[in-house]
């Protein structure tokens, strides 16, 4: 397939060779070489016919340039290739050529063509996830206490830890790395319908043919020609935008935390990596930028599949081609998220003094539902809000720290004093304890992802 340079920028050199003519039409010949193989074995044609067939399915034998513009005049690449093969073999013996692509349809050699090169894409990606999780699950341990904030609606709430932030980010790339492997089992199957799905060309022969292709090229075989019931295989490609769309919340994350007024992650640096060509001091995150282009474009992508699932009867006008054509663009986008998130965390820089200042400088105002909880045990709740409502806004007004506002409030309110442990109310401000029970999530889901990572190797 042909890339363009901004494709190519936001994708990665393996994943292209995946997608690009030559591999697209040498899995091609190699359906046309397992389908001469498993004929001949059933005896439906010679065996000399099938070991000349197999000898040129080389893709370095064709034009494809050619091939792919007849494929413009045909409807399909499918019917050039096979008269171009057709005429290989006739080079070689007549009486093998008329054995060429029996009983096999247009559709068939294009599809399993599309497995083939899936199951290897498929591969990119689980060791892609594989690096990545690695990479979130250790920073995880490392930072299980690291005091940072937790924010909702974009602004400041509450203290959780590093730890806490990191199992969430790789929980879900777990959770789609095992959805995708299932996905595959059922997707990644053989198509040998003919021409209208019924291989009566092959006659009885047909299931043991296809369950001989099958095994030749590490398929499975399907319980009918799926040529226009495309549920299955759809599922894999949507499954591929989800996990698209979850590096997305990743990565804008990442782009979040290191943002200069925040400052709290800072993606690798040098080389040129992430300069500005304006500004010298910037220090740009590429990584996440590059995820975040992938997660904008995979619902359209996400979108075109299911579009083109109500196809017409036992063939599809338009709309398995415009499948054929947005399929690719899903896994090079969801690789060139997944390699550049993978060099953001080989160096990502943690400034947890950084997230320890942006708490501080919040006056003690996320520390005010733990200090109204524990104020609503000793003198009620309708007087712990009212209290605490007052003198949040008065440590707003003041520029003061909550904590002293409300150790003075205390002091000069001589039933408070009494009621009221100044000592105890000290350690509700200390952000390792607040972030306590985020790391207690943290560590139980760290466990759990430990374990589940385990399993897929």
């Amino acid at each position: 397939m042909s890339v363009s340079l901004f494709d190519s920028f936001l994708t990665t050199p393996e994943m292209i060779a995946v997608f690009d003519d030559t591999s697209i039409v040498q899995a091609m010949l190699d359906f046309e070489a397992a389908l001469a193989h498993a004929e001949a074995a059933e005896g439906v044609i010679p065996e000399a016919a099938a070991h000349v067939i197999a000898s040129v399915c080389k893709v370095q034998l064709y034009d494809i340039a050619a091939m792919i513009q007849a494929g413009r005049r045909a409807g399909t690449l499918a019917i050039p290739l096979v008269k171009e093969l057709t005429g290989a073999v006739a080079l070689h013996s007549q009486e093998s050529a008329i054995h060429v692509h029996w009983g096999s349809t247009s559709q068939d050699v294009l599809d399993t063509a599309m497995v083939l090169t899936t199951r290897t894409a498929l591969k990119l990606l689980d060791d892609g996830l594989r690096e990545l999780t690695t990479q979130l699950l250790a920073l995880a341990a490392q930072h299980l206490s690291t005091p940072v904030l937790a924010r909702t609606l974009m602004q400041p709430a509450q203290v959780i830890s590093f730890g806490f932030k990191l199992t969430g980010w790789a929980a879900p790339l777990l959770r789609t790395r095992r959805q995708l492997r299932a996905q595959a089992e059922q997707a990644l199957q053989l198509q040998l319908g003919g021409a209208v799905g019924t291989l009566a060309v092959l006659g009885d022969k047909g299931p043991a043919v296809a369950q001989r292709m099958a095994d030749a090229l590490g398929l499975e075989v399907a319980d009918a020609a799926w040529h226009t019931q495309r549920d299955t295989w759809v599922r894999l490609g949507l499954e591929v935008a989800v996990l698209t769309g979850s590096l997305g919340k990743l990565a804008t994350d990442l782009s979040l935390m290191a943002q200069g007024e925040l400052a709290e992650l800072a993606e690798p640096s040098g080389n040129g990596r992430g300069a500005s060509s304006a500004m010298p001091h910037k220090r740009n995150p590429v990584s996440s930028m590059i995820a975040l282009a992938a997660a904008a474009r995979a619902p359209q992508q996400a979108a075109t599949l299911l579009a083109t699932m109500g196809q017409q009867h036992e063939r599809g006008l338009g709309n398995w081609q415009a499948e054929l054509a947005t399929w690719p663009s899903l896994f090079l986008g969801a690789h060139g998220a997944l390699k550049a998130l993978n060099e953001a965390f080989s160096g990502l820089f943690v400034d947890a003094s950084r997230m320890r200042r942006n708490i501080d400088a919040l006056q003690g105002l996320v520390f005010a539902e733990a200090v109204s909880v524990y104020l609503a045990g000793v003198i009620g709740r309708p007087h712990a809000h009212a209290l605490l409502e007052k003198l949040t806004q008065q440590t707003i007004t003041t520029q003061a720290q909550l904590l002293d506002v409300l150790t003075t409030a205390v002091k000069d309110d001589a039933q408070l004093s009494r009621q009221v442990d100044v000592q105890y109310l000290r350690t509700l401000f200390d952000p390792v304890q607040a972030a306590g029970v985020a790391r207690v999530v943290a560590e139980r889901q760290l466990h759990d992802l430990q374990i589940a990572a385990a399993h897929f190797d």
